[in-house]
């Protein structure tokens, strides 16, 4: 049994352009997010795609719209969504330290260790639902973080140090394998 999965980030938010750090706030896609989700139709194979699914966020959703353009059959699943910062939602991005925050949970959020059993769940559900299927996920930093947990074995402060948003290697899409 295996799930093929293409993962996008949701263009860049208006907070982003602010350093801010939206959470479970909906986030609105800026001029330049509905652009880089214009352009990756291009770089992409939609066709290679069996199901896409996004965070129920509205960042993710628009991005997901823009990206799909209702080609694709979208199930919006709320365990994709970001962490919640709790009362750190909206404040800048230099408030939202993940690795005081892989065990213990951000005040009145959660923790990494929350997110990674939301996509557990998620992979589980993926597994017996799509298997043998190519997926495509449109969702945020912590899922895609706690994907290279579940699927690559590494451990949170691994997967928080080698992300690609430290080095600004984006890339149209990222490819995981769920077992």
């Amino acid at each position: 049994m295996s799930v093929k999965v293409t993962y996008f980030v949701h263009g860049t938010t208006t907070d982003n352009e602010a350093k801010l750090a939206s959470g479970w706030k909906p986030g609105e896609l800026s001029e330049k997010g509905k652009m880089q989700a214009r352009a990756l139709r291009d770089l992409i194979d939609r066709d290679s795609i069996d199901v896409v699914f996004c965070s129920d966020l509205k960042r993710a959703i628009d991005s997901t719209e823009i990206v799909f353009e209702n080609k694709k059959k979208v199930i919006i699943d709320s365990r994709l969504r970001e962490c919640n910062y709790g009362d750190l939602d909206g404040h800048t991005n230099s408030s939202v330290i993940y690795e005081e925050h892989i065990e213990e949970k951000f005040p009145n959020g959660e923790s990494m260790i929350d997110v990674e059993k939301r996509i557990r769940d998620f992979c589980i559900y993926a597994l017996t639902e799509f298997d043998g299927k190519h997926i495509a996920i449109v969702a945020h930093k912590a899922p895609q973080l706690a994907l290279e947990v579940i699927t690559k074995g590494k451990s949170w402060d691994e997967a928080i140090k080698t992300d690609w948003r430290k080095t600004k290697a984006w890339q149209p899409g990222w490819s995981y394998e769920i077992v």
